[in-house]
């Protein structure tokens, strides 16, 4: 099983924090399972002045005992501490002790009165020590809405914060380092950069039998992942799922989802703000568009597993019991390059920077009426518009015409004077020679392959 990944920056910044000789107070949140609990336990693994306290869902003061009983371990002193919050932090403040507190939330459906008590304690004792804080959470709107929004009384107070992302493809790659740039991309497509999920896979098995057996079969250890965090996050998830199963089935504006979820029009924007708030779905415009302005939404799942999941899983576990060992063969293969295509041009649009030697304004993708590009980079230097194709077919000349005449379409504001575009392609199974030819004769038009794209995601 491959250990810890990646993380380097935010390991630094922690060691910076925990260095500092003033008092520092870190907050780290992220969706679950991105590996929180992993990352602050790695950043105090060597140090004999911290003390890590994972909180549980309990009664107020059975939480607080528990804490007593972590702090006591390491700092014997405690024992003689009056059993409260405040005075165990002074306390604690007195040691230059570095303090986590992980799932943070749980403590707060106890004792809603705990961020002014930190707070009040911070300001009076806490803040001229070396004493570290750090408060860990995996319920975002509980992190945004009680120790960082303008009105929680922690506002002001934190020294850092660590927004928690999902690895990045390349990074997610050294769980299967062995698999072919294509089976690599695919597995990213259906696993993500979540920690949790990518350690399902067996780095030695083919990635079929990896998804039959961790998703599509009920003895798999993701087979109900999404639906049980769901449930985690939400009272009543069912009209969560059938908004969820229309995003995963390609409906993108809000008329084509609620239409396929069953769901009234004027309410559709309450769940997918939850939706959103949860990290799960996002928002996109056109890249030219205004951010505030635009009203040309439109909706995708940012997770591919739970896109997977709802696509594959959800309302079909039936249909997966019967097919049992075929599953994936008969059921998913069939599909599985149309589920992979749209996050293949999310990972074109993150290489675009990186392959294109411009400074890049913005990257994206760009529709209008009937006109759409999977790749549309804005620079001070013109447009670089790109196609990508995930098929099993080599890229033909006439893609290079169809995106060039596109291309002509595009409106933008601050589009500079008398500058030429360039055209991007990225192809699953390469180039026929006609276009090969023609990308070698012209100093406008790349070609890419996966493994461009996947060294440098």
């Amino acid at each position: 099983m491959v250990g810890f990944v990646d993380r380097d920056e935010e390991l630094d910044q922690l060691t910076e924090c925990y260095e500092s000789e003033t008092a520092e107070f870190v907050v780290i949140y992220g969706r679950r399972r991105l590996g929180k609990s992993e990352l602050v336990r790695q950043s105090i693994a060597d140090r004999n002045n911290a003390i890590y306290y994972q909180a549980v869902e309990s009664t107020a003061q059975n939480q607080l005992e528990q804490f007593v009983d972590t702090a006591t371990a390491q700092f014997p002193s405690l024992r003689n501490v009056r059993r409260d919050w405040e005075a165990l932090f002074e306390a604690l403040g007195e040691e230059d002790a570095i303090v986590v507190i992980d799932e943070f939330p749980f403590l707060l459906e106890e004792d809603e009165s705990l961020p002014s008590r930190i707070q009040r304690v911070w300001d009076t004792q806490l803040q001229e020590t070396g004493m570290t804080l750090v408060l860990v959470g995996s319920s975002i709107s509980v992190m945004e809405e009680k120790v960082l929004s303008g009105s929680a009384p922690l506002y002001g107070r934190r020294t850092a914060t660590i927004d928690l992302k999902p690895l990045s493809a390349s990074d997610a790659r050294r769980f299967f380092p062995e698999y072919n740039p294509e089976t690599a991309i695919t597995a990213w497509a259906i696993y993500g950069g979540t920690p949790h999920y990518l350690q399902t896979i067996d780095p030695d098995q083919p990635l079929a039998t990896n998804v039959q057996q961790s998703i599509l079969s009920e003895r798999g250890l993701l087979y109900t992942e999404p639906e049980f965090l769901l449930r985690t996050e939400l009272r009543q998830p069912n009209t969560y799922f059938s908004i969820l199963r229309a995003l995963a089935h390609g409906r993108r504006t809000p008329n084509e989802i609620a239409g396929m979820a069953g769901v009234e029009s004027q309410s559709l924007s309450t769940y997918l703000q939850k939706l959103r708030r949860l990290r799960l779905v996002e928002r996109h415009i056109p890249v030219t568009a205004s951010p505030t302005a635009s009203k040309r939404g439109r909706y995708r799942i940012a997770a591919p597993l739970f896109r997977f999941w709802f696509r594959f899983v959800y309302g079909n576990q039936d249909r997966l019991r019967i097919l049992g060992e075929n599953a994936y063969d008969e059921f998913v293969a069939p599909e599985l390059a149309d589920h992979v295509s749209p996050l293949f041009e999310r990972l074109c649009q993150r290489a675009l920077p990186r392959l294109v030697d411009r400074r890049f304004s913005n990257v994206g993708q760009w529709w209008f009426k009937q006109h759409e590009l999977d790749v549309l980079g804005l620079s001070e230097e013109g447009l670089v518009a790109g196609e990508c194709k995930f098929t099993s077919q080599p890229v033909s000349e006439g893609v290079l015409s169809n995106l060039e005449q596109t291309t002509s379409e595009v409106r933008w504001a601050d589009e500079p004077a008398n500058t030429q575009p360039l055209y991007v392609l990225f192809s699953r199974s390469g180039y026929t020679d006609d276009l090969t030819r023609a990308a070698k004769s012209r100093n406008d038009v790349y070609l890419y392959d996966l493994s461009d794209v996947l060294s440098v995601v």
